[in-house]
């Protein structure tokens, strides 16, 4: 729309706002209950244990909407994509960089995602990058070598860089491609992605991890019921509903929150520690990312 500004917000969005914030926060949580739980299970079981319980739970929810849960044909496409990049491979790469690295390096890691998402537009939505956006991105990626090459941070966490980074990436795409229609109610819909998403972290998990499903503890139960009526549940839905109201540049913006409540939350819960290298690391990759989704 002529002479519209992405970084102002109506009256009528302020609402959405309020969502953001929820949706923000919950991830934010999420990194570090996950924590609590992979003492108990492995990654993509854990993940993939809550999405499922959480897609039960949108289920319910559509069922007490009274919509349908049928999907129809002409939706397939979407649901199956958005389960691999929205829910697989965010939730369940996010899940495996943790058994590598700290819940603060893996969510600044993860979190640089407005600034592939800025990129990726140019492909997908035809916005070609400028002078501002490439220097977000030149500090953004300088946040991350910074992160990387600071101590403690030594060649074994490779694994872990590559699946958060990976992880970014895609849920990038996703958000970028998030104003496309879907010819079925929203609430089934995500039911659907968060459940076809989850089943096959379950099943892979099942293969080659072996786990104990009897072996939660009572603190991975609060965990596994936080993370699947919150981050997969609700948070879900509080995200997408987010997308369809707010320009993607605003989400964006608020998705700086997650990082810092992971980091904060995890100091506070897991004892992680935060140093001079970390704190510039941060600086760096949220100027990148402000400068990346800032106002024109």
């Amino acid at each position: 729309m002529p002479g519209y500004d992405e970084t102002i917000v109506a009256p009528r969005d302020r609402g959405a706002i309020g969502l953001l914030i929820v949706t923000a926060c919950g991830w934010g949580l999420n990194w570090t209950v996950l924590k609590f739980v992979l003492q108990d299970w492995p990654a993509l079981f854990a993940r993939g244990m809550a999405g499922l319980l959480g897609a039960a739970a949108l289920a319910a929810v559509a069922g007490i909407r009274r919509e349908s849960l049928a999907a129809p044909r002409e939706a397939w496409v979407s649901i199956a994509t958005g389960a691999f990049i929205n829910v697989f491979a965010w939730m369940g790469f996010t899940a495996l960089s943790l058994n590598w690295l700290k819940v603060s390096e893996g969510a600044l890691i993860a979190y640089s995602m407005p600034i592939w998402a800025m990129l990726l537009a140019w492909p997908i939505n035809k916005e070609r990058p400028t002078l501002r956006s490439l220097l977000a991105t030149f500090l953004g990626v300088a946040g991350l070598a910074a992160l990387m090459g600071g101590p403690g941070f030594d060649s074994e966490k490779w694994p872990g860089i590559a699946f958060a980074l990976s992880a970014a990436v895609l849920f990038a795409v996703g958000a970028v491609r998030s104003r496309k229609p879907v010819a079925m109610p929203f609430t089934s819909f995500m039911a659907w992605q968060v459940g076809l998403g989850c089943l096959p972290m379950v099943v892979l998990s099942l293969l080659s991890e072996q786990p104990h499903p009897f072996s939660l503890s009572p603190a991975g139960m609060i965990g596994l019921l936080y993370m699947a009526l919150g981050p997969m549940a609700l948070c879900y839905l509080t995200w997408f509903s987010v997308l369809k109201r707010l320009p993607t540049s605003v989400a964006a913006t608020g998705m700086l929150i997650v990082p810092i409540v992971g980091t904060l939350s995890a100091t506070a819960m897991l004892g992680d520690s935060i140093g001079q290298m970390q704190i510039v690391a941060i600086a760096l990759t949220l100027s990148g990312v402000g400068l990346a989704i800032g106002k024109r």
